[in-house]
């Protein structure tokens, strides 16, 4: 890690609910879920590094709407890492009847992309970029075949950006070999906190440690 943290550095984290997990209200301002669980574990292994953590998570959000808050909740903000999961509200409206709310997939290239590319350019930052995923076994399933298209998207600009790329649905298929979705969130999308250690474990793994 001392390869890719430096002392002082700020870590920004960037998404929808999963990112979000109550950092707004009652669990201000890092959340519950698995932002809140790197910073613990990543401060515990290193705390001479006094690293500063800030989550930006919003509930619902789409990169749309990433795009609308972009400027005042990253690139004024100057992180030094900024960490990005952002894709299964875009993918998940298709499904759930509110296909007008939802992103489609060259949408969401073009404008991931030029959202990066701002931050990248405007504070030099270096990136984190987690896979959208969907905690269901069966790969034939649609929305599953979906958001892996989306997941291939992260994985090209990740490449493309030299970024940390944090595999979630990789993680998330390994458990699913012994458990079943329902162990890890009621909706196959909102972790419960085993689910969000997943997450976590994932990042830790991506990160070296």
């Amino acid at each position: 890690m001392t390869q890719l943290f430096h002392p002082g550095q700020h870590i920004l984290f960037i998404g929808d609910s999963i990112t979000d997990c109550g950092r707004r209200d009652h669990m201000a301002p890092y959340g519950d879920g698995y932002m809140s669980l790197v910073r613990a574990f990543v401060t515990a292994r290193r705390p001479e590094l006094h690293l500063r953590w800030t989550n930006r998570g919003i509930g619902g959000n789409t990169v749309r709407d990433l795009a609308g808050r972009w400027d005042d909740d990253v690139l004024a903000e100057g992180p030094d890492w900024l960490s990005v999961m952002i894709g299964i509200n875009d993918v998940w409206r298709f499904f759930t009847g509110r296909a007008d709310e939802a992103v489609p997939l060259d949408e969401y290239e073009r404008t991931l992309r030029q959202l990066l590319r701002g931050a990248v350019d405007t504070t030099g930052c270096r990136l984190i970029l987690a896979d959208p995923y969907i905690i269901e076994a069966d790969p034939t399933d649609g929305q599953r075949v979906e958001t892996g298209r989306y997941a291939k998207v992260v994985e090209a600009l990740a490449e493309e950006f030299s970024a940390i790329h944090v595999r979630t649905q990789q993680a998330f298929d390994r458990a699913l070999t012994v458990t079943e979705s329902a162990d890890w969130a009621h909706d196959r999308i909102h972790p419960n906190l085993p689910g969000h250690a997943i997450i976590a474990e994932a990042y830790l793994a991506a990160l070296g440690l």
